[in-house]
């Protein structure tokens, strides 16, 4: 093994990749105002952004499922790695060297986590295809790409690259390289031969590298180039710790920046497609990978999308049989984004590529505008199956295709589809259409489904300001309405996000002036590391380590990450909540000693009387002093 990270690398690593940078590979962030960013959450399903990233404390937190933690947490938990491997992966990124603290530096590949090296298989797969697509042996792929309108330059856009013939020549590279035939067989890149030796996956075959939304190569899709080759004319990667075909889009690491900046993506059926698209000006354009369209893939363009008003997703399709069966299969999925869905079907049964060849660039770009509503087509292609042309039929089609109309959620649009199907069908009654909708959809509703909305039923509604749980497991829930514990919030997010404002009256606070459990673990662990008075670059990270378990660490990452809810944020406002937080621990002392004056024995020693009394004074003067002069009073 290679033993234990150094402490002072691992905090370099820390630094040196901005958490925003990282985040920003996986979901689209966009300004939540306090210097923090936001977007959706990629740890669960939501439809309006909680998730919260605040680059200049190198931290995030989810507001609707309490994830949170910092740039080696996310990378540990998006891509479930361990913590080593985390460091790993962001040191390689930063170009820091780690250093072991058993054997010093190490540079072998002992003790590296599984899925960092068979990322790293395929990244060096990816280069030995690539350099073996110059060669005499990949003529017939170049040809291949040529035919298709794809020269080199777009080649090496791309990625693509060719796999030689022969058993096991990139075995043996990688086994060069320092892996194991474990780690090829594991990876996907080799497979067990009858002999019992490992040999290549991929032979003899045009290779696209398969990227995740970080840019890591996960796979690879292969393409059939010689009639005596036996094998399917696509053959993808195998399921591996790194590649789950339902969970890639091929081209998401070109088309992500466009996708978040035009809230517009472009679902096409094939590599060739996305090249396609992309030489095309259509930079939006994806895939999928060998499987249908769903609801893992639905969540990767959500979280770019941001689920905003004004996004689309446009799917293309071949016009044949299959291709119609692919668009419905998406309509089912239709209404799991926000976004508006359509579909654009290329003449002649024509893909992208093959428009491209045959009319050029600006018709692949006309195909994307000549769009139509998914609905619409769904209700067009149910339609068509019936003969409108006598009652029965009209009366049939009416019966299939109102249902349809009735699950679409925003009320707006289901009225205008209603009214466009009694076209579709020739009934003139459009009112009778309308209200048989509308019966459908009440019908429906009363049987517990989801009512419509307003909005296309994916209106944005602000995330209520959520319930953290006690602290240790233990202890009432928060009541937030509470003036007291709001107050104590603000404090607390002062003393961590801006702690020089608060420092260094707050580091005399004691902890029973925090009512609530959770925010007293907080005091309790900001004391345990130093206090506000000692913040520096490593503060927050202290008060983190310092908490007792994961519960109090979650509250620490998320009132660290919270807005502070001021428009000015200075002396004033932190003298403001400094003071209300003492006042409330003032007079509550004050309630205690008043009852116990009431249960003093009139026979106890008048010294203790005295003693009682004098206490009850001087908190009384304490607290008029503080109504009357604020912070200056502390």
């Amino acid at each position: 093994m290679a033993g234990r990270i150094n402490d002072d690398d691992v905090k370099a690593v820390r630094d040196a990749v901005p958490i925003d940078a990282v985040v920003s590979d996986y979901l689209q962030l966009r300004n939540a105002g306090g210097g923090n960013l936001k977007g959706l959450c990629p740890f669960h399903d939501e439809k309006s952004p909680s998730f919260q990233v605040s680059p200049s404390k190198g931290l995030y937190h989810c507001f609707g499922c309490q994830a949170g933690g910092d740039t080696l947490d996310f990378v540990m938990k998006i891509d479930h790695l361990s913590f080593s491997e985390a460091v790993e992966r962001l040191a390689g990124l930063a170009g820091i060297t780690l250093r072991y603290e058993e054997g010093g530096y190490t540079a072998g590949t002992s003790g590296r986590g599984e899925r960092i090296r068979l990322v790293e298989a395929h990244r060096e797969a990816a280069r030995f295809y690539v350099d073996q697509l110059d060669g005499p042996e990949a003529e017939i792929g170049r040809k291949f790409l040529a035919e298709r309108g794809f020269d080199q330059a777009a080649a090496a856009h791309f990625g693509v690259g060719y796999s030689p013939a022969g058993w096991d020549h990139l075995t043996r590279f990688l086994r060069g390289k320092g892996f194991t035939d474990k780690e090829l067989i594991t990876s996907g890149l080799a497979q067990d031969s009858r002999s019992g030796k490992p040999i290549d996956r991929f032979r003899g075959r045009l290779m696209w590298p398969i990227r995740d939304t970080s840019g890591e190569v996960v796979g690879f899709g292969a393409r059939k180039l010689r009639d005596d080759d036996n094998g399917p004319k696509y053959l993808n990667t195998p399921e591996t710790a790194i590649y789950r075909k339902s969970q890639v889009l091929y081209g998401i690491d070109l088309a992500k920046k466009e996708i978040a900046k035009t809230s517009r993506a472009v679902v096409v059926e094939g590599y060739t497609d996305v090249m396609a698209c992309h030489l095309a000006g259509v930079t939006t354009a994806i895939a999928t990978c060998g499987t249908a369209f769903g609801g893992d893939h639905i969540k990767i363009l959500r979280r770019l999308l941001m689920d905003n008003a004004t996004a689309e997703v446009i799917f293309t399709f071949d016009g044949d049989a299959a291709g119609q069966k692919a668009a419905l299969r998406a309509f089912e999925d239709d209404q799991k984004f926000a976004a508006e869905t359509s579909i654009t079907i290329a003449p002649d049964g024509m893909d992208p590529c093959d428009l491209r060849l045959a009319q050029g660039d600006a018709a692949v770009a006309d195909l994307v505008e000549a769009r139509t509503p998914l609905f619409e087509f769904a209700l067009r292609h149910i339609v068509s199956r019936h003969n409108l042309e006598n009652p029965a039929g009209r009366a049939a089609a009416l019966a299939e295709a109102a249902p349809v109309v009735a699950s679409i959620k925003d009320l707006s649009i289901q009225h205008e589809s209603a009214v466009q199907l009694a076209g579709m069908l020739g009934i003139l009654d459009e009112q009778f259409v309308v209200k048989r909708v509308a019966q459908l959809a009440r019908w429906a509703r009363e049987r517990g489904n989801q009512p419509p909305q307003q909005g296309r039923g994916r209106a944005q509604q602000p995330a209520p300001e959520p319930t953290p749980p006690p602290a240790g497991g233990g202890g009432p829930a928060l009541n937030l309405r509470s003036p007291a514990h709001r107050t104590e919030r603000e404090l607390l997010k002062l003393a961590l996000q801006r702690p020089a404002l608060v420092s260094p009256a707050f580091d005399a606070y004691g902890i029973d002036e925090f009512t609530a459990p959770p925010y007293a673990a907080v005091r309790q662990a900001i004391q345990d590391a130093g206090g506000t008075s000692q913040a520096d670059d490593g503060y927050l990270a202290r008060v983190r380590d310092a908490a007792p378990n994961d519960t109090v660490r979650a509250m620490v990452t998320e009132l660290a990450v919270e807005a502070i809810h001021a428009k000015t944020v200075d002396e004033v406002y932190a003298g403001v909540q400094l003071v209300q937080v003492r006042l409330r621990a003032v007079d509550r002392r004050v309630l205690e000693i008043q009852g116990a004056m009431t249960r003093l024995s009139p026979q106890a020693p008048p010294e203790q009387h005295a003693a009682v009394q004098e206490e009850l004074w001087v908190l009384q003067q304490y607290g008029q002093r503080l109504r009357n002069r604020g912070a200056e009073g502390l």
